[in-house]
Parts: structure tokens; C-alpha cells; sequence
């Protein structure tokens, strides 16, 4: 499983399936091994962060860099699970896990204030100052018990970001 030439079986497509916590039926998986196959242009069996940057939508983000850390060498079971937090039946935890592992650059296990100041850095562009991004950042963390000193864990974005009104609403399309 894994390079172009080779064929999903039904213990394949299933294990995936399980991999990911059934987010994706049998038919999603199939059709996510065709993409995968198609950018893995060597046939490998990992699709490199050259081939992930051959996706215009990938390559366009703001944040691609930090994203091909993540996905530079992924075989398909471990591509699924890296999409799986895309999936619209992905519950918050899931999305704020990945959410967290973009802002943890160095995987530590923990973000910092510099952290986050990169990401939303990259992210605005030259819409705001460092200056700008810092005040607004500082006043966030203070209202949710943190300082600029405060490293945050994992349990620490889940608890910032799990409320009933944020919505986390990007989706990768399957077919």
C-alpha cells in the first residue's frame, strides 16, 4: 500500500478506516489513495514536501511552510490521519490538535508567545505591524489566564478553543 503501482485491498482500505477513527468511508479512502497516488509522482510510497507544494491550494496558504514540517514524507495511512482533522465529522479536540501542532514549530510539546507571534505573522502579512499583532495577542492571552510568559500545552488550546460557538470549518474534498 502506498505507491502508485500497487492497488488498496479491502484489509487495507479497513485498516485505514480504523486508523482514522471511520471519518472517511471505504469509498472517501479510495478516492483519497487516487490523490495520493497522483501526487506521490515517483511512486515512492511518502509524498515529499515538493510534491505536497505541487497542490495550488497548498502552496498558496500562508502557513505552507509550517504545514510541509508536518506532511513532508507521510505515507497514505499517515496522509489520511493528516486529513482526517479536515473532515467535517472531526470533533473540535481533533482540529485544535492540529490547530496546535502548526503553532508548535519546534515540537516541543508546548507554544510559546514568539510561537504565535510567527504564525499570525505569516498569516497577516503586511496588513499588521509586529506591533500591532503583539498588543492584540497580549490582551487574548490575558483574558484567557495566560501572560506573555505562559508556555501553553495541548489541554491548554483545547480549553481556549473548545467552546460551542467557534466553528473550525475547513474541509479537504475528498473526490
Amino acid at each position: 500500500m502506498g505507491s502508485a503501482s500497487s492497488t488498496l485491498t479491502q484489509h487495507d482500505i479497513e485498516d485505514v478506516q480504523e486508523h482514522c477513527n471511520n471519518l472517511f468511508s471505504q469509498q472517501e479512502i479510495v478516492s483519497l489513495y487516487k490523490r495520493f497516488c497522483q501526487l506521490d509522482r515517483n511512486a515512492k510510497g511518502f509524498i515529499s514536501a515538493d510534491e505536497f507544494l505541487s497542490v495550488p491550494e497548498f502552496a498558496m496558504n500562508p502557513l505552507s511552510q509550517r504545514l510541509l514540517k508536518m506532511v513532508d514524507g507521510l505515507n497514505f495511512k499517515d496522509f489520511v490521519i493528516f486529513l482526517s482533522a479536515f473532515n467535517p465529522k472531526a470533533s473540535m479536540p481533533q482540529k485544535i490538535e492540529l490547530i496546535f501542532k502548526v503553532y508548535d514549530s519546534d515540537y516541543n510539546g508546548k507554544v510559546t508567545f514568539k510561537d504565535i507571534m510567527e504564525v499570525l505573522r505569516d498569516l497577516s502579512g503586511s496588513f499588521m505591524s509586529d506591533k500591532q499583532i503583539e498588543e492584540v495577542l497580549i490582551k487574548v492571552m490575558e483574558e484567557a489566564g495566560y501572560s506573555k510568559d505562559s508556555s501553553l500545552l495541548l489541554d491548554d488550546f483545547v480549553k481556549i478553543l473548545d467552546h460551542p460557538g467557534l466553528k473550525m470549518e475547513v474541509e479537504v474534498p475528498v473526490d
